[in-house]
């Protein structure tokens, strides 16, 4: 039983068979007028299964632990060059947490044996071969202080405790218990940032390795297990598919990072800084898009197994917004049971996408016997599987329901608040996603935007995309306030030539 805890904890709660499709990213960070921006975005593993734990060698040498061969081991990534090399090939276990030994070309990573012995070890950067750092400690993750000592978790029970190992002497203190897996060095200061779990509130704690001293740094608003600290002192924080930043010695809010080719990313984890501060790789989950297309072709190509598998085992789905047709994968079974690849009941083909975050919306083909019909899923993924799935029938025909609600976004844009409104039925509700209602009536609807259209000269909405199905619109729309840039989806309910009802997904 301690084993499997020890697993669990190493893995962040991922199981050893069948670890999460996750992958590496490279990005450029770049700085201007306050506002930073992760840019050039590259996928540097790009391989099926597990890679996770980048840590920089040097500027242009990326560590990371890869999956291959049933195995996980440790990989070099080269930013000049873009090719990958192998540190490690261990028959008996899997490495994790690869980094540099300080003043030596070494790397330590925690070794997890088939046996279930885990400790970690010390690697010869051009030959692989290893031995032991800390004999006697089950080492979750590690920091370096300096080449003799050591800032570590280790597996104590159904937690890790934080300790500060010194090689020289030996001697190893228990810090703090139960902590999370991020240890940083602050840039420009002698101490190490750990996150402690208190019951009330995680937060970001300072260590000094030689005093002991431990001081608090920041709250954490969300419960995250990592972070990553910028040059200047900033706080990288990651938040789903986003990233925040933060100067813990300033009040300011914390600002979101602006992350170029977003939708390739979903479900951000580990962050890892060059010591230049110019770029920063993290471990993204697979995109959402690219599960969603994963259940397409697997549906075309007739397999039951790998179709159902990519939903979550309690997946929910709808007839849009609210109408649960049936719950979990034992149903979905029962409903796609003649799924076979000799035998399926329709070949789909998307015709159009949308991407916003986890949300994918696509707009599918169906054919049968040469006979088309049309319809739309909305897909809400949750990590590396479908949660959620809504179905948009062509149920409710109505003539051109575009027409009206261009009609509202030419008035949006123009800001004239009478036109605006008058696209709108008199009974128009407004929800956020699914179905929390925010607004009805006309009288709410001018209140709101009244204000709104005088207060924002720089108002413009773009329709980047537009899935047109029976009664209803969706539009991905693009939106400059202020100066500041927005992405959202708004799915138009058109009745009796007014838009009766409008459901938004923001970012």
């Amino acid at each position: 039983m301690k084993n499997i805890l020890s697993i669990l904890l190493l893995l962040s709660l991922t199981q050893l068979f069948g670890q999460p499709n996750t992958e590496v990213y490279l990005t450029d960070i770049t700085t201007t007028n306050g506002e930073t921006v992760l840019s050039n975005l590259r996928n540097i593993s790009n391989n099926e299964g597990y890679d996770n734990q980048p840590s920089f060698y040097d500027e242009h040498t990326i560590l990371f632990a890869s999956t291959r061969n049933k195995q996980t081991d440790i990989a070099k990534y080269d930013t000049n060059t873009g090719e990958i090399s192998w540190v490690t090939n261990t028959a008996i276990g899997s490495e994790y947490s690869p980094l540099r030994i300080p003043n030596s070309t070494a790397i330590s990573a925690v070794r997890l044996d088939t046996t279930g012995y885990q400790r970690l070890y010390r690697y010869n950067s051009t030959t692989g071969t290893s031995k032991p750092i800390l004999k006697n400690q089950k080492v979750g993750y590690h920091v370096w202080y300096s080449k003799d000592v050591l800032v570590t978790t280790v597996l104590v029970a159904d937690r890790m405790d934080l300790i500060v190992a010194n090689l020289q002497d030996n001697s190893v203190h228990t810090v703090y218990k139960n902590v999370g897996r991020s240890l940083h060095k602050i840039p420009n200061t002698e101490l190490i940032s750990y996150i402690a779990k208190e019951e009330d509130a995680w937060s970001v704690k300072s260590l000094h390795p030689t005093t002991g001293d431990t001081k608090l740094i920041f709250k954490l608003a969300v419960k995250t297990e990592d972070i990553n600290w910028l040059p200047d002192g900033s706080l990288l924080i990651p938040e789903k598919e986003k990233i925040y930043k933060l100067n813990p010695a300033s009040k300011a809010q914390p600002a979101v990072i602006k992350l170029l080719a977003d939708n390739e990313i979903n479900a951000i984890s580990r962050l890892a800084v060059s010591a230049n501060g110019k770029q920063l790789a993290l471990v993204s989950a697979v995109p959402s898009y690219k599960i969603v297309q994963k259940q397409v072709d697997s549906y075309n190509a007739g397999n039951l197994e790998a179709f159902v598998n990519c939903f979550t085992k309690d997946v929910v789905v709808k007839k849009f917004p609210t109408d649960t047709l049936y719950v979990g994968h034992e149903k979905m079974r029962q409903n796609y049971k003649g799924l076979s690849p000799q035998k399926r009941a329709f070949t789909v083909e998307v015709a159009k996408r949308i991407t916003l975050n986890n949300i994918v919306i696509d707009q599918e083909k169906l054919t049968r016997n040469n006979k088309i019909q049309m319809q739309v899923a909305l897909y809400e993924v949750k990590n590396t599987a479908i949660a959620n799935m809504f179905f948009i029938f062509d149920d409710t025909n109505v003539a051109n329901p575009e027409v009206i609600v261009q009609k509202q976004l030419d008035a949006y844009n123009a800001r004239d608040i009478d036109g605006f409104l008058q696209t709108y039925a008199p009974d128009i509700a407004a929800y956020n996603f699914p179905a929390t209602k925010t607004m009805q009536g006309l009288k709410a609807m001018r209140e709101r935007f009244s204000h709104f259209f005088a207060s924002t000269p720089d108002l413009h909405c773009e329709i980047k995309n537009r899935i047109v199905i029976g009664n209803k619109v969706i539009d991905e729309e693009h939106i400059t306030i202020n100066g500041n840039s927005y992405k959202a989806v708004a799915i138009y309910e058109v009745k009796n030539g007014k838009i009766a009802k409008v459901t938004f997904i923001q970012e």
